[in-house]
Protein backbone atom coordinates (compact mmCIF):
# COMPACT_ATOMS: atom_id res chain seq x y z
CA UNK A 1 0.00 0.00 0.00
CA UNK A 2 1.26 3.15 -1.13
CA UNK A 3 0.35 5.74 1.43
CA UNK A 4 1.90 9.45 0.39
CA UNK A 5 0.75 12.73 2.62
CA UNK A 6 1.23 16.03 0.12
CA UNK A 7 -1.28 14.44 -2.23
CA UNK A 8 -4.19 14.02 0.34
CA UNK A 9 -3.32 17.84 1.37
CA UNK A 10 -3.54 18.46 -2.25
CA UNK A 11 -6.61 17.35 -2.71
CA UNK A 12 -7.93 18.78 0.92
CA UNK A 13 -6.75 22.11 -0.28
CA UNK A 14 -8.62 22.13 -4.18
CA UNK A 15 -11.73 20.30 -1.62
CA UNK A 16 -11.29 23.80 0.27
CA UNK A 17 -11.06 26.06 -3.09
CA UNK A 18 -13.93 24.43 -4.55
CA UNK A 19 -16.11 24.91 -1.23
CA UNK A 20 -15.43 28.44 0.02
CA UNK A 21 -14.48 30.18 -3.00
CA UNK A 22 -15.99 28.42 -6.42
CA UNK A 23 -18.46 30.66 -5.83
CA UNK A 24 -17.17 32.88 -2.55
CA UNK A 25 -20.45 32.53 -0.19
CA UNK A 26 -19.84 34.51 2.78
CA UNK A 27 -23.57 33.25 4.38
CA UNK A 28 -21.76 29.78 3.73
CA UNK A 29 -18.72 30.96 5.52
CA UNK A 30 -20.68 31.82 8.31
CA UNK A 31 -22.73 28.91 8.64
CA UNK A 32 -19.33 26.54 8.15
CA UNK A 33 -17.28 28.45 10.33
CA UNK A 34 -20.39 28.07 12.81
CA UNK A 35 -19.98 24.37 12.87
CA UNK A 36 -16.04 24.61 12.82
CA UNK A 37 -16.00 27.31 15.89
CA UNK A 38 -17.90 24.26 17.85
CA UNK A 39 -15.58 21.69 17.14
CA UNK A 40 -12.86 23.72 17.86
CA UNK A 41 -14.01 25.01 21.51
CA UNK A 42 -11.66 22.66 23.07
CA UNK A 43 -8.71 23.80 20.93
CA UNK A 44 -6.26 26.18 20.48
CA UNK A 45 -3.21 27.84 21.76
CA UNK A 46 -3.06 27.20 25.16
CA UNK A 47 -1.19 29.58 27.24
CA UNK A 48 2.39 28.67 28.98
CA UNK A 49 2.23 30.43 32.22
CA UNK A 50 4.50 31.84 34.30
CA UNK A 51 6.42 30.65 37.24
CA UNK A 52 6.81 34.28 38.74
CA UNK A 53 10.45 33.49 40.43
CA UNK A 54 12.28 36.03 41.59
CA UNK A 55 15.62 35.56 40.62
CA UNK A 56 17.00 35.29 43.99
CA UNK A 57 14.09 32.58 44.79
CA UNK A 58 15.97 29.35 45.94
CA UNK A 59 14.64 25.85 45.42
CA UNK A 60 13.86 25.48 49.38
CA UNK A 61 11.21 28.06 48.27
CA UNK A 62 9.76 26.78 45.07
CA UNK A 63 9.26 23.28 47.34
CA UNK A 64 7.62 24.98 49.98
CA UNK A 65 5.31 26.86 47.57
CA UNK A 66 2.32 24.19 48.02
CA UNK A 67 2.44 24.21 51.79
CA UNK A 68 2.62 28.08 51.61
CA UNK A 69 -0.33 28.24 49.39
CA UNK A 70 -2.05 25.96 51.43
CA UNK A 71 -1.55 27.31 54.61
CA UNK A 72 -2.82 31.14 53.37
CA UNK A 73 -5.64 29.43 52.08
CA UNK A 74 -6.62 27.95 55.58
CA UNK A 75 -5.92 31.51 56.75
CA UNK A 76 -7.84 33.18 54.36
CA UNK A 77 -11.07 31.05 54.18
CA UNK A 78 -12.46 33.79 51.92
CA UNK A 79 -10.60 33.16 49.39
CA UNK A 80 -10.70 29.53 49.50
CA UNK A 81 -14.81 29.64 49.37
CA UNK A 82 -14.09 31.78 46.23
CA UNK A 83 -11.76 29.88 44.48
CA UNK A 84 -13.35 26.42 45.09
CA UNK A 85 -16.46 28.04 43.70
CA UNK A 86 -14.50 29.54 40.63
CA UNK A 87 -12.77 25.89 40.03
CA UNK A 88 -16.45 24.37 40.01
CA UNK A 89 -17.49 27.25 37.40
CA UNK A 90 -14.80 26.63 35.25
CA UNK A 91 -15.10 22.90 35.03
CA UNK A 92 -18.93 22.99 34.36
CA UNK A 93 -18.21 25.39 31.24
CA UNK A 94 -15.24 23.24 30.44
CA UNK A 95 -17.58 20.13 30.33
CA UNK A 96 -20.23 21.97 28.52
CA UNK A 97 -17.35 22.93 26.12
CA UNK A 98 -16.72 19.56 25.51
CA UNK A 99 -20.03 18.34 24.76
CA UNK A 100 -20.56 21.50 22.42
CA UNK A 101 -17.28 20.48 20.69
CA UNK A 102 -18.02 17.02 20.63
CA UNK A 103 -21.60 17.85 18.98
CA UNK A 104 -19.73 20.24 16.32
CA UNK A 105 -17.32 17.96 15.23
CA UNK A 106 -20.03 15.66 13.17
CA UNK A 107 -21.62 19.06 12.27
CA UNK A 108 -18.76 20.23 10.74
CA UNK A 109 -17.52 16.97 9.38
CA UNK A 110 -21.16 16.51 7.73
CA UNK A 111 -20.37 19.77 6.08
CA UNK A 112 -16.84 19.14 4.87
CA UNK A 113 -17.51 15.99 3.42
CA UNK A 114 -20.68 16.68 1.50
CA UNK A 115 -19.76 20.28 0.89
CA UNK A 116 -22.75 21.95 2.22
CA UNK A 117 -23.80 24.62 4.98
CA UNK A 118 -26.00 23.23 7.32
CA UNK A 119 -26.31 23.31 11.22
CA UNK A 120 -29.62 21.56 12.72
CA UNK A 121 -29.74 18.57 10.49
CA UNK A 122 -26.51 17.51 11.63
CA UNK A 123 -26.87 18.51 15.31
CA UNK A 124 -29.81 16.47 15.24
CA UNK A 125 -28.67 13.37 12.97
CA UNK A 126 -25.58 12.67 14.82
CA UNK A 127 -26.66 13.05 18.68
CA UNK A 128 -25.95 9.86 19.58
CA UNK A 129 -22.11 10.08 18.24
CA UNK A 130 -21.75 13.49 19.55
CA UNK A 131 -22.73 12.33 22.92
CA UNK A 132 -20.42 9.08 22.96
CA UNK A 133 -17.70 11.25 21.38
CA UNK A 134 -18.52 13.58 24.28
CA UNK A 135 -18.69 10.63 26.66
CA UNK A 136 -15.54 9.33 25.96
CA UNK A 137 -13.57 12.87 25.91
CA UNK A 138 -14.73 13.85 29.36
CA UNK A 139 -13.40 10.27 30.23
CA UNK A 140 -10.46 10.86 29.03
CA UNK A 141 -10.69 14.73 30.64
CA UNK A 142 -10.55 12.87 33.91
CA UNK A 143 -7.84 10.65 33.54
CA UNK A 144 -5.65 13.05 31.85
CA UNK A 145 -6.29 15.42 35.00
CA UNK A 146 -5.56 12.92 37.67
CA UNK A 147 -2.50 11.90 36.05
CA UNK A 148 -0.92 15.19 35.87
CA UNK A 149 -2.17 15.73 39.35
CA UNK A 150 -0.79 12.52 40.57
CA UNK A 151 2.79 13.71 38.95
CA UNK A 152 2.66 17.06 40.37
CA UNK A 153 2.21 15.46 43.87
CA UNK A 154 4.81 13.07 43.48
CA UNK A 155 7.27 15.49 42.05
CA UNK A 156 6.82 17.90 44.88
CA UNK A 157 6.90 14.93 47.50
CA UNK A 158 9.66 13.21 46.00
CA UNK A 159 11.70 15.99 45.31
CA UNK A 160 11.62 18.03 48.52
CA UNK A 161 12.82 14.17 50.44
CA UNK A 162 15.28 13.69 48.13
CA UNK A 163 16.63 17.77 48.41
CA UNK A 164 16.27 17.85 52.45
CA UNK A 165 17.90 14.36 52.96
CA UNK A 166 21.23 15.37 51.79
CA UNK A 167 23.52 16.16 53.82
CA UNK A 168 24.90 19.38 51.51
CA UNK A 169 20.97 19.90 50.35
CA UNK A 170 21.54 19.67 46.84
CA UNK A 171 19.55 20.27 44.12
CA UNK A 172 18.15 16.36 42.73
CA UNK A 173 19.20 17.49 38.92
CA UNK A 174 18.85 13.62 37.67
CA UNK A 175 15.79 13.28 39.28
CA UNK A 176 14.18 16.61 37.57
CA UNK A 177 15.51 15.87 34.36
CA UNK A 178 13.58 12.10 34.64
CA UNK A 179 10.74 13.71 35.98
CA UNK A 180 10.77 16.54 32.97
CA UNK A 181 11.39 13.86 30.37
CA UNK A 182 8.63 12.02 31.71
CA UNK A 183 6.25 14.96 31.83
CA UNK A 184 6.89 15.91 27.90
CA UNK A 185 6.29 12.09 27.13
CA UNK A 186 3.05 11.90 28.75
CA UNK A 187 1.82 14.93 27.29
CA UNK A 188 2.99 14.14 23.35
CA UNK A 189 0.65 10.91 24.83
CA UNK A 190 -1.95 13.18 25.41
CA UNK A 191 -1.39 14.85 22.24
CA UNK A 192 -1.26 11.95 19.41
CA UNK A 193 -4.44 10.62 21.61
CA UNK A 194 -6.24 13.71 21.22
CA UNK A 195 -5.22 14.21 17.40
CA UNK A 196 -6.02 10.53 16.75
CA UNK A 197 -9.53 10.95 18.11
CA UNK A 198 -10.15 14.26 16.19
CA UNK A 199 -8.61 13.20 12.35
CA UNK A 200 -9.42 9.41 12.63
CA UNK A 201 -11.74 8.05 15.27
CA UNK A 202 -14.02 10.74 14.87
CA UNK A 203 -14.69 10.01 11.11
CA UNK A 204 -14.99 6.33 11.45
CA UNK A 205 -17.66 7.30 13.90
CA UNK A 206 -19.03 9.31 11.63
CA UNK A 207 -19.04 7.19 8.42
CA UNK A 208 -20.65 3.74 10.16
CA UNK A 209 -22.91 5.37 12.89
CA UNK A 210 -20.67 3.49 15.83
CA UNK A 211 -19.44 4.87 19.55
CA UNK A 212 -16.59 5.85 20.51
CA UNK A 213 -14.93 3.02 21.95
CA UNK A 214 -15.88 1.15 18.77
CA UNK A 215 -14.48 3.41 16.60
CA UNK A 216 -10.88 3.34 18.50
CA UNK A 217 -11.38 -0.50 17.98
CA UNK A 218 -11.51 0.02 14.22
CA UNK A 219 -8.50 2.30 14.40
CA UNK A 220 -6.50 0.78 16.65
CA UNK A 221 -6.35 -2.21 14.15
CA UNK A 222 -5.34 0.20 11.40
CA UNK A 223 -3.03 1.96 13.60
CA UNK A 224 -0.87 -1.33 14.79
CA UNK A 225 -0.03 -2.14 10.77
CA UNK A 226 0.69 1.42 10.26
CA UNK A 227 1.77 3.00 13.32
CA UNK A 228 4.55 4.88 11.58
CA UNK A 229 2.71 6.26 8.87
CA UNK A 230 0.15 7.62 11.61
CA UNK A 231 3.11 9.39 13.58
CA UNK A 232 4.85 10.83 10.69
CA UNK A 233 0.91 12.61 9.78
CA UNK A 234 0.93 14.11 13.16
CA UNK A 235 3.86 15.47 12.83
CA UNK A 236 3.12 16.82 9.96
CA UNK A 237 0.06 18.40 11.20
CA UNK A 238 2.16 20.09 13.74
CA UNK A 239 4.64 21.06 11.47
CA UNK A 240 1.59 22.57 9.19
CA UNK A 241 0.05 23.96 11.96
CA UNK A 242 3.09 26.16 12.96
CA UNK A 243 3.38 27.23 9.07
CA UNK A 244 -0.49 28.19 9.35
CA UNK A 245 0.15 30.52 12.54
CA UNK A 246 2.96 31.97 10.98
CA UNK A 247 0.86 32.84 7.96
CA UNK A 248 -1.83 34.17 9.67
CA UNK A 249 0.43 36.49 11.87
CA UNK A 250 1.46 37.60 8.99
CA UNK A 251 -1.87 38.45 6.76
CA UNK A 252 -2.43 40.05 9.87
CA UNK A 253 0.45 42.46 10.25
CA UNK A 254 0.50 43.35 6.46
CA UNK A 255 -3.45 44.35 7.20
CA UNK A 256 -1.95 46.65 9.93
CA UNK A 257 -3.03 44.44 12.91
CA UNK A 258 -7.38 44.72 11.83
CA UNK A 259 -6.38 41.24 10.86
CA UNK A 260 -5.18 39.80 13.99
CA UNK A 261 -8.00 41.52 16.17
CA UNK A 262 -10.26 40.01 14.40
CA UNK A 263 -8.55 36.25 14.79
CA UNK A 264 -8.86 36.86 18.40
CA UNK A 265 -12.42 37.26 18.48
CA UNK A 266 -14.09 33.94 19.31
CA UNK A 267 -16.34 32.84 16.31
CA UNK A 268 -15.08 35.79 13.97
CA UNK A 269 -11.62 34.56 14.43
CA UNK A 270 -13.12 30.83 12.94
CA UNK A 271 -14.94 32.89 10.05
CA UNK A 272 -11.63 34.74 8.86
CA UNK A 273 -9.34 31.58 9.15
CA UNK A 274 -11.64 28.77 7.75
CA UNK A 275 -9.70 27.80 5.06
CA UNK A 276 -7.06 26.71 7.38
CA UNK A 277 -10.29 24.99 9.28
CA UNK A 278 -11.44 23.69 6.42
CA UNK A 279 -8.45 22.08 4.46
CA UNK A 280 -7.11 20.53 8.05
CA UNK A 281 -10.10 18.70 8.70
CA UNK A 282 -10.24 17.63 4.55
CA UNK A 283 -6.61 16.62 4.89
CA UNK A 284 -7.27 14.08 7.65
CA UNK A 285 -9.89 12.55 5.76
CA UNK A 286 -8.09 12.29 2.36
CA UNK A 287 -5.17 10.90 4.26
CA UNK A 288 -7.59 8.34 6.11
CA UNK A 289 -9.34 7.33 2.71
CA UNK A 290 -6.02 5.97 1.56
CA UNK A 291 -5.96 3.04 3.92
CA UNK A 292 -8.88 1.18 2.02
CA UNK A 293 -12.96 1.71 0.55
CA UNK A 294 -14.27 0.90 4.47
CA UNK A 295 -12.84 4.72 5.09
CA UNK A 296 -13.43 6.60 2.67
CA UNK A 297 -16.07 9.46 3.22
CA UNK A 298 -16.32 11.52 0.71
CA UNK A 299 -18.53 10.72 -2.18
CA UNK A 300 -17.61 9.90 -5.75
CA UNK A 301 -18.65 13.11 -7.08
CA UNK A 302 -17.14 15.18 -4.93
CA UNK A 303 -13.91 13.39 -5.44
CA UNK A 304 -14.31 13.31 -8.96
CA UNK A 305 -14.58 17.23 -8.91
CA UNK A 306 -11.35 17.41 -6.50
CA UNK A 307 -9.24 15.55 -8.39
CA UNK A 308 -10.60 17.50 -11.75
CA UNK A 309 -9.52 21.07 -10.05
CA UNK A 310 -6.67 22.89 -11.24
Amino acid sequence: MNITYFEPFSRAWNRMKIALFKPFDLHKWFIIGFNAFLAGLTEGPRGSGSSGWREDASFREFLGFPSKAWEWLMDNPGWFVGIVFIMIFLIIIGIIFIWLSSRGTFMFLDNVVHDRAEVVKPWNRYRTEGNSLFLWRLVFFIICTLVFTSYIIFFFTMASHLYTGSYYERIPVAFIVTMALLFVLTAIVVVFISMFLNSFVAPIMYKNNIKATEAWGSFLSLFKRYPFHFILYGLLVFVLGILAVISVVVVGLLTCCIGLLLVIIPYIGTVVTLPVWYTFRAFSLEFLAQFGPEYELFPPSVESSASTSP
